[in-house]
């Protein structure tokens, strides 16, 4: 499914690039050199993928925990919150973008994790896609490489011109990440659809609009 150009590039609700907080960060991300739209995308998914750190534990999956503005000022987030900031700083530089919603089984789950989320498929994973060079481009700023080096995985890179998806396989030869189902790809974010779907799939992700657990995924990872 291709996005309507013309208003991919709009600031919504979610993806609130107009907003100050998010244009600092990209201020912060793009040195002068980046001239071009490729060169914009590339440092602009480093800086989402490194410089926000992702945890599930302690996120904050309320309304405006989820707006692109609240994330670049928290710096923390999982999937979604980092698809959602790099989907809005794209746009801020005229990339047009969207969310990508799947589902996926993660092969590497700590028990802990799989407790809260309800077994080892992940309902709701996010991605965005981008339009770049005449094309969409599927594109995952959301592991950063700290924690990939924790769990023995390599970190996803994105060069501008190809799709950036999860390796199936970890540094080991042992089965990573899988797709499992596609919700859809999305001009901002589905809040009512994916809360829904969460509320009934991981209802262990929730106290009100706050994870139950707090922890550390790269702790979990020290201690395994």
């Amino acid at each position: 499914m291709s996005l309507d150009l013309d208003k991919a590039c709009d600031a919504t609700y979610f993806l609130d690039h107009d907003a100050p907080d998010v244009r600092e960060f990209v201020h912060r991300a793009l040195p002068a050199d980046a001239v071009s739209l490729t060169d914009k995308a590339v440092k602009l998914y480093y800086a989402v993928r490194d410089g926000v750190l992702y945890d599930i534990y302690g996120a904050d999956l309320s309304r405006q925990g989820l707006r692109a503005s609240s994330i670049a000022r928290r710096g923390r987030g999982f999937c979604i919150h980092k698809s959602i900031l790099y989907a809005a700083a794209v746009r801020s530089v005229g990339i047009p973008s969207g969310l990508v919603l799947t589902d996926v089984r993660n092969h590497l789950s700590s028990e802990r994790l799989k407790r809260l989320v309800g077994g080892d498929v992940f309902h709701f994973h996010c991605l965005t896609t981008i339009y770049l060079n005449g094309g969409w481009i599927k594109v995952t700023p959301v592991f950063n490489k700290a924690l990939c080096r924790l769990y023995g995985i390599a970190p996803l890179e994105f060069d501008g011109a190809n799709d950036s998806l999860h390796h199936p396989y970890d540094e080991h030869g042992r089965r990573y990440m899988e797709f499992v189902r596609t919700h859809g790809e999305f001009l901002d974010f589905p809040y009512e659809m994916v809360i829904a779907g969460l509320s009934g799939s991981s209802p262990r992700l929730f106290r009100g609009a706050a994870t139950v657990m707090t922890g550390s995924l790269a702790a979990e990872a020290l201690a395994s």
